[in-house]
């Protein structure tokens, strides 16, 4: 069970970045990668994590979940999954934690 979690997990993942760049129109979410994807034990529930080259992460991250519904029927489309999860998008803040914490490294050396 938990390898294909892990390959289904995968499979979205790729298949999310390849609706994103080719059929998603907006351009906020153009400049979106996909870094993660974890999916509870169900397949009911699905959080994508991103990260966006734009500024407003708040904005990219509403306009994708504004889109998620979208991305989620392509999903089912696309894949052959018994059930497509319900997609959230979240914003990856762990390479601004790291530069962060990089920051208060350098303050205190």
């Amino acid at each position: 069970m938990k390898y294909k979690k892990i390959r289904n997990s995968a499979e979205i993942k790729r298949e999310i970045g390849n609706i994103i760049e080719e059929e998603i129109n907006n351009p906020l979410i153009k400049n979106v990668s996909i870094t993660d994807i974890t999916i509870d034990n169900d397949f009911t529930f699905a959080k994508v994590y991103f990260m966006t080259r734009d500024d407003d992460f708040k904005l990219v991250e509403s306009e994708l979940n504004k889109a998620s519904s979208f991305i989620r029927k392509n999903l089912a489309k696309n894949l052959d999954l018994r059930s497509t999860p319900e997609l959230r998008f979240v914003y990856d803040d762990t390479i601004d934690y790291a530069n962060k914490i990089d920051k208060l490294i350098e303050e205190n050396e």
